[in-house]
């Protein structure tokens, strides 16, 4: 079973350089966003203050301009005792047009106690969410 979460939406300006193209940080923004769904749709409340990113990687394959549609899917990997790994790509381009690969990469999250800010291992509920029950 693949877990994964989908963030649909428009390139806008606030994403774009003066010429209309895509900033790198907008990849990630719109990764988050599928994030995000992703811990929705899995019940996982209070994920964000205990799950900081410790590596993030993304190729940069095609850029998107203003007013373009986006498509950012996040699928989980690989879920070890205190760890995450994420998966993504981010399709677009201009609307009614097939679209194009433009990133795709990956990150870990780490899960925290956040009251002794250091790695603790997953809840075992989160992790069975997550599709890493043993």
């Amino acid at each position: 079973m693949s877990v994964a979460a989908t963030h649909r939406g428009r390139v806008e300006w606030v994403d774009t350089d003066s010429a209309g193209i895509h900033h790198n940080t907008a990849i990630t923004r719109y990764v988050e966003s599928a994030e995000a769904a992703l811990a929705r749709d899995l019940g996982l409340d209070g994920y964000f203050p205990a799950a900081p990113r410790v590596r993030y990687e993304v190729d940069f394959e095609a850029p998107l301009r203003f007013g373009d549609t986006v498509t950012a899917t996040v699928r989980v990997e690989r879920v070890g005792t205190s760890s995450l790994t994420l998966g993504f790509e981010v399709w677009g381009g201009p609307p009614d047009t097939p679209p194009v690969r433009v990133a795709a990469g990956r990150y870990v999250t780490v899960h925290l106690d956040l009251a002794a800010g250091t790695p603790a291992p997953w809840p075992d509920s989160w992790r069975a969410a997550l599709g890493g029950a043993d």
